[in-house]
């Protein structure tokens, strides 16, 4: 897929336990690591605005879009 999911990233800046986060963020450690895996579909803005609220970053610093290679497709 090509939208890349930093939240670990951001968890290992913050020395933040994922159970920490989803407690903070308000979301099931579960649903957390489907999101952090990449394998979410969607995301809501309001998860998204808490998970930054929370780590102290911007959409960015979580979201990246990566190209497909051509191989790939």
């Amino acid at each position: 897929m090509p939208i890349v999911v930093d939240i670990d990233v951001m968890l290992a800046r913050r020395k933040m336990s994922v159970g920490d986060l989803a407690d903070r963020v308000g979301i099931t450690p579960a649903n957390l690591a489907v999101l952090k895996n990449g394998r979410a579909k969607a995301v809501r803005f309001a998860t998204l605005a808490a998970l930054c609220e929370v780590l102290t970053c911007q959409p960015g610093d979580l979201l990246r879009w990566e190209a497909e290679d051509a191989a790939g497709e």
